[in-house]
């Protein structure tokens, strides 16, 4: 059994309403089982026994994202229609947005500042790691998009400046 034939099966226990699928032969021991999760995915604990000679098989999720200098990066959308000319701000990783140092401090922006290039406009928290997400252009903060410790996502929208 190859890696695309499992992923095959995936697909037809996470269609087929199945709550649980199990395959034994001599090579391979496979479980699969439906989570009773928010979303319809398939839960999958594959427990496989194969011998030296079989290959295996790399694994297919994506590498960790690294910005230089330990520093996340920020990132510009494309232009809309919806935002004619602003600039929006992203988030580099996921974390818990902060919009202050600290909670009995200042907060970094606020709508109406004006913003240099290396201006700090928030911080992230990731994994017990406070990263500051420091502005790559200058102008004006027009909105912030998410509220003070809030959860974000990667490539999540967090600002949108108007340029100078």
């Amino acid at each position: 059994m190859d890696f695309k034939q499992i992923q095959e099966l995936i697909k037809l226990v996470g269609k087929s309403g199945i709550s649980e699928l199990s395959i034994e032969n001599q090579d391979i021991k496979l479980k699969i089982k439906t989570g009773t999760t928010s979303h319809d995915t398939p839960v999958v604990m594959p427990q496989m026994v194969m011998p030296p000679a079989v290959q295996q098989v790399a694994p297919v999720a994506p590498p960790p994202v690294q910005a230089s200098e330990n520093k996340p990066v920020v990132k510009e959308s494309d232009t809309t229609a919806e935002n004619g000319n602003l600039i929006t701000i992203k988030s580099p990783i996921v974390g818990t947005f902060y919009r202050s140092p600290g909670p009995d401090k200042e907060v970094f922006v606020k709508v109406g500042d004006d913003i240099e290039v290396g201006s700090v406009l928030c911080i992230i928290e990731a994994m017990k790691l406070f990263n500051e997400i420091e502005s790559e252009f200058a102008g004006k903060i027009v909105k912030i998009l998410v509220d003070d410790a809030s959860p974000v996502e990667f490539e999540q929208p967090l600002f949108l400046i108007e340029p100078r």
